[in-house]
């Protein structure tokens, strides 16, 4: 609907402008109205155009509509109303729905592709945990955010690198070998303490797993505290670290093009390089031994160290490396990160920085998620029931299913707090609303199985959508017909939920519709126009799970 109207209002306005020699607006805002009575599409043209023409917004909108109703066809559009305070209303006429349908079955099993960002280089970073321990739920909602992020842009025919950014190096990583090496001491001797107190020992169950690895392969020979023991400690741990958070990325259906090393951007001296051209724009200083970021010259209130005095780099420093990297090196033209809230007050810093290294921050696209609560019962759940242990991301794959998990992760706003239930999570029935998509997809497919067992032919060419005249009917083809502008949507917005939420709209309007219209055993006409928006619609279901990275069972 949108698509058919908007060349058209766009006409009218620059018609309705012309005379004050005013720019038509190029922007238009096309919604459809809360109240069915309303219309199908609302716009709110002729109020956002009252100041600049000087005219009362009502005013302008009888002009405009007299203009409308002189460029439309009535057998399309056939009544074009005024509301409130310049409100202009659209009501379509049924038979245009079933013509539109007949323009998006066209496309086959592309429903909802698009080439709006063909030609942009686009990445997408996303989980990038250190190699220390295990995936918490916080990692989980990020990788199902970016992921699905990466998906989006796909389908809007960008080109899209998926990249995983991590560190396996510096003190956390020596920390990692200490707790490896201590805990297969202990395996060697069982006096051995592992202190509880030191915050630089990782205390998880999974520290011992590592360790008993070590000692089922070297025995003993490993006993010694040295540099050498600790190193195959670390490397140890490092990779049966990334070797855990793969095979769980692989569960949630995830994968990444590139796995950049933040250890690089020092070794590859681009850190280095980073700083002296800060520095010969007059954005570096020394002061107190250490070296500063002057954010001050550049619009913000206070500097920052960036390298302390003691040699050590804070982490703002490979962060503007990397962000530079990426833009100046790598020529992404859209950069988009996912950070979970505990980032939010570095960004700001890291961005006034590349803006100063002569980037365009515009092209930096952050996406802050909110903290995830489980929820059980009402309450709040730390302990998994499974383990007995804090929760994992694996531990809640285990427990609640891999599409699940994805999509509860998903459903919400990330910039909202999700609070995950679990016992709805758990829930095997229609009220887990991703059952309750998957089941849409499911029953179709069961009503096309049972056609053809019975013999009964489904076209896929002849048939007329025009004869798709219930209100059921209508209601499930003006949803069917938003998808594309839907994927549009997400990638303006970079927010995934807007597809969680359409999806759950196309899957009530099915069963409405399935609960309203007989399929099987209807006139041959209006039984292939009907297959024609089951096709469709199960199309639509499957596609917009499938950029959600979840499954869209055939049974069920």
């Amino acid at each position: 609907m949108k698509s058919y109207l908007t060349p058209i209002l766009q006409d009218a306005l620059s018609t309705l402008c012309q005379p004050f020699d005013v720019a038509a607006p190029t922007e238009i805002t096309l919604e459809v109205p809360r109240n069915a009575e309303h219309g199908d599409l609302s716009t709110n043209a002729a109020m956002t155009l009252a100041k600049a023409l000087k005219k009362n917004p009502r005013e302008l909108a009888t002009s405009l509509v007299e203009i409308l109703k002189s460029r439309t066809n009535s057998a399309v559009i056939t009544d074009i109303s005024i509301a409130g305070a310049g409100f202009i209303n659209f009501t379509f006429a049924p038979t245009f729905y079933g013509l539109r349908l007949q323009d998006l079955l066209r496309e086959g099993e592309n429903i909802g592709r698009n080439e709006r960002g063909r030609g942009i280089k686009a990445n997408v970073e996303y989980v990038s945990a250190n190699p220390t321990g295990l995936l918490h739920v916080g990692h989980g909602r990020n990788a199902a955010i970016g992921d699905t992020l990466a998906n989006i842009l796909a389908w809007n025919g960008y080109d899209v690198t998926r990249e995983y950014y991590f560190n396996n190096a510096g003190n956390q990583m020596n920390n990692l070998g200490r707790s490896v090496h201590t805990r297969y001491l202990q395996i060697l001797d069982s006096t051995v303490e592992f202190s509880q107190d030191d915050k630089g020992l990782y205390h998880g169950e999974y520290i011992k797993e590592i360790a008993q690895m070590l000692a089922n392969k070297h025995s003993a020979a490993l006993k010694e505290v040295n540099e050498e023991n600790l190193t195959i400690c670390r490397k140890a741990g490092e990779e049966w670290c990334f070797a855990t958070i793969h095979a769980t990325m692989k569960r949630m259906n995830i994968h990444h093009d590139v796995y950049f090393n933040e250890d690089s951007l020092y070794t590859d001296g681009k850190v280095k390089d980073t700083i002296e051209r800060l520095r010969d724009k007059g954005f570096v200083y020394e002061k107190d031994g250490a070296t500063w970021l002057a954010l001050s010259r550049m619009g913000m209130t206070d500097d920052r160290v960036i390298i302390k005095s003691s040699g050590e780099p804070t982490y703002r420093l490979p962060d503007i490396a990397y962000h530079h990297d990426k833009l100046a090196r790598r020529k992404f033209d859209l950069v988009v990160d996912i950070f979970g809230a505990d980032h939010i007050a570095t960004i700001p810093d890291v961005m006034a920085a590349v803006e100063a290294l002569g980037e365009e921050k515009s092209k930096v696209r952050v996406v802050i998620h909110q903290f995830v609560t489980l929820m059980k019962d009402g309450e709040q759940v730390k302990m998994s029931k499974r383990t007995g242990r804090s929760y994992t991301l694996d531990d809640l794959l285990e427990e609640c299913g891999e599409d699940v998990t994805r999509f509860f992760f998903l459903m919400r706003g990330v910039s909202t707090h999700l609070e995950f239930d679990l016992n709805l999570a758990e829930e095997q029935s229609e009220k887990n609303p991703v059952f309750y998509l998957q089941y849409a997809h499911a029953r179709i497919a069961s009503i096309m199985r049972t056609a053809e067992e019975r013999g009964v032919h489904i076209a896929t060419a002849a048939y007329d959508t025009t004869l798709l005249l219930h209100p059921s009917e209508i209601e499930l083809i003006k949803f069917v017909l938003r998808f594309p502008e839907i994927i549009l949507r997400a990638a303006e917005t970079l927010e995934p939920q807007v597809i969680a939420e359409y999806l759950r709209e196309v899957a009530a309007a099915f069963h409405k519709f399935y609960h309203d219209c007989r399929i099987l055993g209807e006139e041959e006409s209006l039984m292939q126009a009907r297959f024609a928006l089951l096709r469709a619609a199960k199309t639509v279901l499957n596609n917009g799970l499938a950029v959600l990275g979840i499954k869209a069972p055939e049974k069920m």
